[in-house]
């Protein structure tokens, strides 16, 4: 059984795109931690870098070169300063020299020594390979990058359904709805209850309340920086950012000096219905402008879909309860994590694979079970929010526009963020002994669905939106 921890789904990272940045920077480390492990490291004269199927097709926009030059240069994702970024990369561009994992300098030509390759690799959409000169010989590892920033070989052993094996330690596994249900009755618990057992089994309470409060932390700065952020994205698209404008309408002459006191600014503010539907639009678009001009962001479960939860979540801060604390964090993220952790394993949470389904579907059914058992949800409520959410985005495709994650992704997150709210409040005044469609049953067919999407609708921009419309048009 696969065993997905809430930080395995909840990941701090540097945007646009979790598979197609964070998880190629990470093979990139991973490629290098191999090469030590087998005493090469020092030995490699040269590097080259090739990009398959959705990696190479959208890589530009989605900076999968840029990731790979940052991952072999042996920056973190999670603790880089961004704004050191375009000096790296420039740096590596103007003088042809990597600093390998800042240990050493190669020969390195970013144009032609990464390499993109239209063709896809069998096991995942997302295939990438590193390959070493040592002595005259070249040595190959080949990576995928299998959504939300996790990162295989291709040497791991996999399942029928092409899904990689791992053994589970956690005391009470979870792969499906049902298991999960049952595990909650068993020690009559509440969902973020039975998920603190597990996180507890492999790390301390004080490490899972530091790093659960380090997520949040990340992602209230990141909606701060995207609302107090104006001008236009990176790109090509001169898609303006829309947060700024939004935010600067909805909080008036309120002043304030702090993160912390910005949040409880906003409490201060009007609120009627259509304040609440821009509230938490400009939270979902602030993350991901940010996201979009590679800013950093917690992949939640996917860097395109990263606004979802946090604006959701945030809406109960400033809008459903003013008394909101950490504890409510804490339990909202580790019901978000569970649930998109079922959808992992049971389906996928790549778009290259199961088109936007997979990212902003799954990000809308993690936030609106989330919400449910902050809002006085039953576990199976909560189950019943996250099936809804998700019902209502089964099929949608992934067509970005020029390969990159502005259009139509950052407007998608408003969306699947105000469709959590609503899933919520649907499961709430729901009796699930009346559900018709169990949440198990709607992660399988999700999966296939995603099996049976065109490619051209799974993040290779040659379908949809990115064909219907062009640059030129922009």
């Amino acid at each position: 059984m696969e065993c997905i921890s809430v930080f395995d789904m909840l990941k701090i990272g540097v945007g646009p795109s979790s598979s197609h940045t964070l998880g190629p920077w990470r093979a990139a480390e991973r490629w290098i931690k191999e090469l030590k492990d087998k005493k090469r490291f020092d030995k490699v004269e040269k590097i080259t870098v090739d990009l398959y199927g959705s990696l190479s097709l959208t890589g530009k926009g989605h900076a999968t070169d840029l990731a790979v030059l940052l991952g072999l240069s042996g920056a973190d994702p999670e603790r880089i300063p961004v704004d050191t970024i375009d000096t790296i990369i420039a740096s590596i561009k103007n003088t042809n020299t990597l600093n390998f994992n800042n240990e050493k300098s190669l020969p390195f030509t970013a144009s032609s020594d990464i390499i993109f390759n239209k063709k896809f690799l069998p096991f995942h959409a997302n295939g990438m390979s590193f390959t070493a000169l040592i002595n005259g010989r070249n040595y190959k590892s080949t990576y995928y990058s299998i959504g939300g920033g996790f990162v295989v070989q291709e040497e791991r052993k996999i399942s029928k359904a092409n899904k990689i094996i791992f053994y589970c330690t956690f005391p009470y596994p979870v792969s499906y709805g049902e298991e999960l249900l049952k595990f909650c009755n068993q020690l009559n618990l509440p969902i973020s209850g039975v998920v603190l057992e597990n996180e507890k089994s492999i790390r301390e309470e004080d490490s899972i309340d530091f790093e659960l409060q380090r997520i949040w932390s990340t992602m209230l700065e990141c909606m701060y920086i995207g609302c107090h952020t104006e001008g236009n994205l990176p790109g090509g698209l001169n898609v303006r950012r829309r947060a700024y404008d939004m935010h600067k309408n909805l909080i008036g002459d309120f002043k304030y000096n702090s993160h912390e006191e910005w949040l409880q600014t906003i409490r201060k503010t009007e609120v009627k219905f259509r304040q609440i539907l821009k509230w938490v639009s400009c939270f979902a678009l602030a993350v991901n402008e940010v996201n979009a001009s590679l800013g950093r962001v917690v992949t939640a479960p996917t860097n395109g879909s990263a606004g979802v939860i946090p604006a959701v979540l945030m809406y109960y801060m400033v809008i459903e309860n003013h008394e909101a604390d950490f504890s409510h964090i804490k339990k909202f993220l580790l019901v978000a994590g569970e649930i998109g952790s079922i959808f992992k394993k049971g389906a996928t949470i790549s778009a290259a694979m199961g088109g936007c389904q997979a990212e902003i579907g799954v990000s809308s059914a993690m936030a609106a079970g989330a919400l449910c058992e902050l809002l006085g949800g039953t576990p199976e409520q909560v189950l019943v929010a996250a099936e809804i959410a998700m019902e209502h985005h089964l099929g949608l495709t992934c067509d970005p526009i020029g390969g990159l994650v502005q259009i139509p992704c950052i407007e998608r997150n408003s969306m699947g963020a105000i469709k959590a709210i609503n899933a919520a409040e649907l499961a709430l005044e729901t009796d699930p002994n009346n559900v018709k469609v169990p949440l198990d049953k709607v992660v399988n067919t999700m999966w296939e669905t995603a099996k049976d999407m065109n490619t051209k609708y799974k993040e290779t921009s040659e379908g949809g939106l990115a064909v219907g419309v062009h640059l030129s048009d922009c």
